[in-house]
């Protein structure tokens, strides 16, 4: 079984677990600043609006569970079939690298153009490595009598 997929994986987790992180932050600034009160939390809902960078922050944590569960299917998959090879590493790779960058652009200045780059930039990347997958299969259903 190839298992160097688990390297890319567990640093979409790590930036999964750093986002939250970074989220819990922005919710304790938001409550100690008086902008919210706890009572928000219970149904995501209050008088006043949270501010834009606990938003920021939570729209991004939800944005980790969109796209990258297709990269850790992916991964998994790869693994099983086995699946081997520097192209795969590379996809694998160019899309935690697109999402690092993502982060950073979505939880700083939040510039669309560019943040939509990179979101675009994983999306190329899962499907390449999907890609791969299907290929392979194809090959192993096409040579097996």
């Amino acid at each position: 079984m190839n298992l160097t997929l688990v390297f890319p994986m567990a640093a979409m987790v790590l930036l999964t677990f750093v986002v939250a992180l970074w989220m819990l932050h922005q919710r304790l600034q938001a409550v100690r600043g008086g902008h919210i009160k706890m009572d928000y939390f219970k149904l995501v809902r209050g008088e006043d609006p949270p501010p834009r960078s606990m938003l920021q922050a939570d729209n991004h944590f939800r944005n980790l569970f969109e796209v990258p569960v297709l990269f850790y299917a992916g991964c998994l998959v790869a693994m099983m079939i086995p699946l081997l090879g520097t192209l795969l590493q590379i996809w694998a790779w160019l899309f935690v690298a697109a999402r690092v960058l993502h982060a950073l652009m979505h939880l700083g200045s939040n510039r669309i153009l560019y943040r939509s780059r990179a979101y675009f930039l994983s999306w190329f990347a899962v499907l390449g490595l999907w890609g791969l997958i299907v290929i392979r299969v194809a090959g192993m259903m096409l040579s097996t009598p």
